[in-house]
């Protein structure tokens, strides 16, 4: 029984590897934020499973400390990330006034200059901008904005 014990005691590392790789991974594949707190406690867990504490102990502290990251660390850091979008040229785009520089219908498209730059243009509403109207981009859809009369 000792030699089983022994076995296992020696396992214990490796199994603490293998779960910080499993975290790392599905945290690549999710880059959700969620995982990596736990391949962190794991990661620790790998150091932790060289003392004598018994495996019952080490997954209740890999739990609480993979917990107490997640809780913790995790709305901080999106919250960081999240501060360096920068707006694209066609989000600049959006709620700016246009000119129609070739008619647009609901079944035909046309275009559109802003800041001197001419956009393939369509409406969403049944109505025809006619050449010269000015319009308010309301989105862009790949190359075409879709816009609204003024």
């Amino acid at each position: 029984m000792e030699q089983i014990i022994e076995i296992i005691r020696d396992f214990l590392p490796w199994f603490w590897v293998a779960v910080t790789i499993l975290c790392i991974v599905i945290e690549t594949f999710t880059l959700s934020l969620t995982t990596i707190w736990f391949a962190i406690s794991a990661f620790v867990m790998v150091f932790l499973a060289f003392t004598p504490l018994p495996f019952a102990a080490q997954l209740s502290i890999f739990v609480v400390l993979s917990l107490i990251l997640l809780i913790f660390t995790r709305p901080l850091l999106k919250k960081k990330l999240n501060q360096k979008k920068i707006a694209t040229n066609y989000e600049r785009t959006i709620g700016q006034i246009a000119v129609v520089t070739r008619k647009i219908t609901a079944l035909e498209k046309g275009t559109v200059k802003l800041n001197g730059m001419e956009w393939t243009a369509t409406v969403k509403d049944d109505i025809v901008l006619e050449e010269g109207t000015k319009c308010i981009i309301e989105e862009i859809t790949g190359v075409t904005a879709c816009v609204k009369q003024i």
